[in-house]
């Protein structure tokens, strides 16, 4: 990688990767807060502020930004989640300060009228609707509320109809100066990007921002639970997680290689044994989620009535199991999908660009895929059992959709993994 870094003076960050047999370029505006950094009352607002920054500015209405960025064949979008938002475009290398200037014109002089607002809220409200309506979804809601309840962490991205429907003008600008500030933001671009050019316009765009103070999230507390919701659907669909480790714990390596090997590929444990062995689900994997201060490690499952006494069992026991008889080849297959998956997105420039941004926020440098592919190749079968069961020992999340009066609550997993549900994840040495 050929990665550039600048820091105009009020202390925004101007990243860029150059990638000369590239004809596009990918850029974007990355903002080191989510719906964790909200208040009660604010939730949804980060990603609802999301929406509005499309519907138009002083320059331009909603309309003209779609149709200019189009019309260069271009696309623009954004993402929220739980702990930045993102604002990006694509384009080719000679349309870069347009996107540019669309990108600087939306997050800083964004017009906010109060009949796009109405319209936006009914807009964000179905969008909240479709979630309820999509049981695979709902689910994994539900679950990270049950791991962490009362918290920002735990609330939905979303926001709810209610908190929706009170947003004002005055809260999105508040949100803004709080949480926008130049230090809290990076502006990234991978692909056909000259450094110095990228750096004098963002300069011109960005250079008049305040360096507004960011507000700290408050610690996570995972604690773990059981929610479950009744429905006529045809299958269960059932999350079950633990605490797990969070990016800043060298461990999460670890932890990731577990997770992928008992449930990350068709060749995982839970997917031989519960679906291609036994046939009690189509749907069953693991996830490994890791946030700055906590994580969360577990399995979805999407199943029959009938089969969920037989399914849970099965499934929890691949965990335990493989904590104890973990092999080599199936590390070295987990450790082969992982930088694969690492070296295949580095071939995107969008993903390029994402990656550069998110690790600079997060660590502060830019980190070598040489020195992530050496982490991998150093986790031993011993390291990912050893995740693996601590991980196991912490109180377990429960969340279940649909007919699920059989799934077991948390003390009956706890049991049947051999442990009471109170430990605690150790500090990292």
């Amino acid at each position: 990688m050929t990665i550039s870094i600048s820091t105009l003076p009020n202390g925004l960050r101007v990243l860029t990767d150059a990638m000369p047999h590239l004809e596009t370029t990918a850029l974007g505006i990355w903002v080191d807060s989510g719906s964790r950094h909200e208040t009660a009352d604010q939730h949804g607002l980060s990603h609802f502020l999301e929406h509005m920054a499309f519907k138009g500015t002083r320059r331009r209405s909603a309309r003209a930004i779609a149709e200019e960025i189009e019309s260069a064949g271009g696309d623009l979008n954004a993402a929220t989640s739980t702990e930045q938002t993102a604002y990006y475009a694509r384009v080719l290398a000679a349309d870069t300060p347009l996107a540019l200037d669309i990108l600087a014109d939306i997050l800083t002089d964004s017009s906010f009228e109060a009949a796009e607002l109405d319209r936006e809220k009914q807009v964000v409200i179905q969008e909240i609707a479709a979630v309820e309506d999509t049981p695979d979804d709902l689910v994994f809601e539900m679950l990270t509320r049950t791991a962490y309840p009362d918290q920002a962490i735990g609330r939905p991205i979303l926001g709810t109809p209610e908190t929706v429907s009170g947003f004002t003008r005055q809260a999105i600008e508040g949100y803004l100066g709080t949480q926008y500030g130049a230090g809290n933001m990076i502006v990234a671009a991978a692909g056909a990007v000259d450094h110095e050019r990228f750096l004098a316009d963002v300069s011109s765009h960005f250079g008049a921002i305040a360096a507004a103070p960011h507000l700290q999230a408050a610690q996570a507390r995972y604690k773990g639970g059981d929610t479950r919701e009744k429905r006529r659907l045809e299958q269960a669909h059932i999350t079950v997680a633990f605490e797990a480790y969070s990016f800043r714990d060298p461990r999460h390596y670890a932890a990731h290689i577990f997770s992928h090997a008992v449930g990350g590929g068709m060749s995982s444990r839970l997917f031989q044994t519960v679906r291609e062995e036994r046939g009690l689900a189509y749907a069953i994997h693991s996830f490994d989620w890791t946030y700055e201060d906590t994580g969360l490690f577990g399995f979805y499952a999407a199943t029959a009535a009938a089969h969920v006494p037989e399914l849970m069992p099965v499934a929890l026991d691949c965990l335990a199991e493989a904590t104890e008889s973990l092999t080599e080849a199936e590390v070295a297959r987990a450790k082969a999908q992982l930088k694969v998956s690492l070296l295949t997105a580095l071939e995107s420039s969008s993903a390029r660009a994402e990656q550069i941004a998110r690790q600079h926020m997060a660590f502060g440098r830019i980190i070598p895929r040489e020195e992530i592919i050496a982490k991998v190749d150093a986790i031993t079968v011993a390291d990912a059992k050893a995740a693996g069961a601590e991980m196991l020992r912490t109180s377990p999340s429960v969340a279940a959709i649909g007919p699920v009066s059989k799934v077991p609550s948390p003390d009956r997993i706890a049991s049947r993994l051999g442990h009471r549900t109170d430990h605690k994840l150790r500090e990292p040495a």
